[in-house]
């Protein structure tokens, strides 16, 4: 793999960076779990949309620009070093979008892809289940088949986005009488359907990240379902492959909260001790590292290869990069991490990061099961 950029992307990386100098908000936008803080985050979606940034890979018919996955990641590394906001429709973009580019119609992508590329419509993902967590193939939400219709009953939780979303898309059972990851549908519904009720569940600070939803007969046209009935588990499967692999978490993120940390070791470094030098230096590292890695994948992918079971050693990578990051920065920080706002006024960045790290290694399938994974499918050992 060429490490040079070409001056084609070199211009592109210009072209990125002086947008965003010009367009991202110079005063940090309220928490994207909190309702005004959500309106806010939708704001700067329609903002980058009006931009043609919403999705760069994507076709330009559906809102993108058709760019290659290197000129996603360069784009990447010029969003986080502007300090862009986090992407409110997250789990659209980089989730639903590329499942319905591989899955769906070309109705389904017509309808869908565009609204999500300019923020118009941002979407939930309804997936676990109070006992399907890690273990989709538990699911027991049904959608049984009437005419032209399916009717959905029973219930989702940790929903992320669910509390104010305006679509969610989940796998749900549609025969009865299967088990396991057979008998399942994906399927995709207005969260302001009759019949569906939402609970947010407050996380440590207040906020509401996450919500259960209730289904109660709620009607889905057929229409609504990726793929065939009863492929869903192969479908959330690739969906699965996005969230671990390049798309949910790019490299960049990391890189800028390495930067951050060598930038806050700085300040502390006349106290910090060996071992929190030792812990900023292996943050650094691993973050460069799993920079390379991305672009060798990306080049693998442009070159016509596939993403397969090698994505849940990156979620292992990136998760557990996450979390070492925060916990140096928390070890520098000393009593101070503890308090939301810093003795300067600045609200504590790293400790709402450092509690977030901590889910890093469940959300997007347990680093328990992605171990299994890797042992049965990239190390051939026996189950």
């Amino acid at each position: 793999m060429d490490l040079e950029y070409t001056p084609e992307q070199n211009a592109f990386r210009a072209e990125v960076r002086a947008w965003m100098e010009a367009h991202v908000p110079k005063t940090p936008l309220k928490t994207l779990e909190g309702r005004e803080g959500y309106d806010q985050h939708v704001e700067w979606e329609r903002e980058l949309a009006s931009g043609n940034w919403g999705m760069v890979t994507w076709p330009e018919a559906y809102g993108g620009r058709g760019l290659d996955l290197i000129r996603w990641l360069i784009f990447e590394e010029e969003y986080y070093r502007a300090g862009a906001p986090l992407r409110a429709n997250q789990n659209g973009i980089f989730l639903l979008g590329p499942t319905i580019m591989e899955y769906g119609t070309d109705e389904q992508k017509a309808r869908f892809l565009t609204p999500m590329a300019k923020g118009e419509v941002i979407w939930a993902q309804a997936w676990s289940e109070p006992n399907a967590g890690s273990d989709m193939a538990a699911i027991r939400s049904r959608a049984v088949r009437d005419g032209d219709h399916y009717v959905i009953s029973g219930q989702k939780t940790w929903s992320s986005r669910a509390a104010f979303a305006d679509w969610c898309f989940g796998i749900f059972r549609t025969d009865s009488e299967s088990k396991r990851h057979k008998g399942l549908s994906f399927i995709l519904l207005p969260l302001d359907s009759p019949g569906v009720t939402i609970r947010p569940i407050r996380q440590l600070h207040g906020e509401t990240g996450f919500a259960e939803i209730f289904f109660d007969e709620v009607r889905v046209p057929v229409e609504n379902r990726i793929a065939g009935e009863g492929e869903g588990w192969n479908v959330a499967m690739a969906t699965a492959g996005f969230e671990r692999g390049l798309m949910l978490r790019s490299p960049a993120r990391f890189q800028a909260a390495a930067k951050r940390l060598v930038a806050l070791y700085k300040e502390h470094a006349a106290t910090a001790s060996p071992a929190a030098h030792e812990a900023v230096l292996q943050a650094w590292m691993d973050a460069e590292a799993y920079a390379l890695n991305t672009y060798s994948v990306a080049a693998t992918v442009i070159a016509g290869g596939h993403i397969g079971a090698e994505a849940s050693l990156n979620k292992i990578f990136w998760s557990e990069l996450d979390r070492a990051a925060h916990r140096a920065a928390m070890s520098l920080l000393g009593a101070t991490a503890e308090l939301r706002t810093l003795p300067d006024g600045a609200a504590n960045i790293w400790q709402e990061g450092y509690i977030f790290s901590l889910s890093g290694p469940i959300y997007a399938g347990s680093n328990e099961i992605q171990r299994n994974i890797i042992a049965e499918r990239l190390l051939g050992l026996p189950r």
